[in-house]
């Protein structure tokens, strides 16, 4: 890790992460979202909950298929992995899974769900800002990732443990404020995640790098 010239990190998270275990310090670049892949809603609302991305255990899809299925709240589960048998011997009629989607698909769910649910804990996790591009509040777990692209009361909800329990206080607390999330405000926040902020912010650190590189040595 000492040879390295420049750190760069996709978040603080793993900022924090390369500090502890490497002692470096690492340069902040958040990925691109793309923003046009996605159309935002023109009001609050929507028709079910959504979960996105691959079905393994650590993402805790779990959580939201128990939530839902004890509240009666339809989900719709995207995507395929190990822990899907036993996410679908848990769900109840109101979860729907739909293995996975293309990107068409994916945009139009994001747009026409009422939130994403997002109980795991990611390093980054871009699934939050393509909801938020798509004008769709997500109601996450508040560790890593999420809680630097997700704006607690303004572009979501958090909840501060991974329990079914959480989630489901979580959803009761979304349905009272539903209204309050406005869809061109999330997709204002997403679209300062958007590619040509990732390429401006990046070619600068590569500057800065290349810049540390050709400082004469310092004599000592």
């Amino acid at each position: 890790s000492f040879r390295v010239d420049h750190f760069v990190a996709n978040s603080r998270t793993v900022a924090r992460r390369i500090r502890k275990h490497w002692r470096r310090e690492a340069a902040v670049v958040y990925p691109p979202v793309n923003i046009a892949a996605f159309t935002a809603r023109e009001r609050p609302g929507g028709e079910f909950y959504l979960c996105l991305g691959r079905l393994t255990h650590y993402k805790r899809v779990d959580l939201a298929v128990k939530a839902c299925s004890r509240l009666n709240r339809p989900l719709v589960v995207v995507g395929k992995g190990e822990a899907l048998k036993t996410l679908q011997a848990e769900a109840a009629p109101c979860v729907r899974f739909l293995g996975r989607q293309d990107d068409v698909a994916v945009a139009d769910l994001l747009a026409r769900s009422k939130a994403l649910l997002f109980p795991g804990e990611e390093d980054f996790g871009i699934v939050p800002l393509e909801a938020a591009a798509s004008g769709t509040p997500v109601l996450a777990y508040g560790r890593g990732g999420a809680t630097e692209t997700v704006c607690d009361g303004v572009t979501g909800l958090f909840f501060t443990e991974q329990s079914a329990e959480a989630v489901e206080a979580a959803i009761l607390e979304f349905e009272r404020r539903e209204r309050d999330f406005d869809p061109q405000l999330l997709r204002r926040h997403a679209e300062s995640f958007g590619e040509e902020r990732f390429r401006q912010e990046f070619a600068r650190q590569v500057e800065l790098a290349r810049t540390a590189q050709s400082r004469p040595p310092e004599i000592q």
